[in-house]
């Protein structure tokens, strides 16, 4: 690994924890989160807590963390030190116009399906991935 490349790393709960989680608590809040943050953001005074909620739908499902990146730099001393940063976002306006044109009718769409498939045991796996794209469609948002 060269010095330059930069590391992703995810902080949280382990395996057993963001399971029960999702077994327990996290499917059927998701339901709730997906339903609210939609209608939130259809709305213009509710836009900006549906956007909050839609970027956080893959927290509420599996206690999933943030993507950072961490950045290897050298201190005034020569000593290696980790710099984090978070994920480069898209231009915000590119952002807005994909919401206004595509995000939130297919964010939608993907929360729908998404939540019929993490209710299947077979399409589990594949309801999941689609959940956590939720950011990304609704405003190409990366997590």
């Amino acid at each position: 690994m060269t010095p330059y490349q930069p590391i992703q790393t995810k902080q949280g709960p382990g395996l057993l924890v963001r399971a029960l989680w999702f077994v327990v608590v996290g499917w059927w809040l998701t339901g709730i989160v997906s339903a609210v943050a939609w209608l939130a953001m259809v709305t213009i005074i509710g836009l900006p807590i549906g956007i909050y909620l839609v970027n956080h739908v893959p927290t509420v499902l599996t206690l999933r963390p943030r993507t950072r990146e961490t950045h290897l730099a050298w201190d005034a001393y020569g000593r290696p030190v980790g710099l984090e940063t978070r994920i480069p976002q898209p231009h915000w306006l590119v952002r807005l116009i994909w919401f206004l044109f595509a995000g939130w009718w297919l964010s939608a769409a993907v929360m729908s399906l998404g939540f019929v498939l993490i209710c299947l045991v077979v399409t589990l796996p594949v309801g999941l991935m689609l959940y956590n794209r939720v950011p990304f469609v609704a405003s190409l948002y990366r997590y």
